[in-house]
């Protein structure tokens, strides 16, 4: 959807822990926001209103994932083959 948004020019963001995802590898973290995220502003946009509020998810799926994934996903998306339940 968006696949050309930046994150907000501030100084460096750590996401905070999330208790659904305790152990070190966060693929499934990352991969999580991810959705959360398309869902949020896939909300937000039929309901005619700013996807400001799905902004935490993109600075959590931005820090944690890969660029190259996120391209990938993207251009899945774009596409119609995105596997993930947007």
């Amino acid at each position: 959807m968006l696949d050309t948004q930046k994150p907000p020019r501030k100084k460096r963001w750590t996401p905070p822990f999330d208790p659904r995802f305790p152990n070190q590898n966060q693929t499934r973290n990352c991969y999580q926001n991810f959705l959360e995220y398309q869902r949020c502003v896939k909300t937000m946009s039929r309901r005619g209103k700013n996807s400001e509020p799905c902004e935490y998810y993109f600075r959590v799926y931005n820090s944690l994932c890969p660029t190259s994934w996120v391209q990938h996903w993207n251009e899945q998306i774009k596409d119609g083959t995105f596997a993930g339940k947007i």
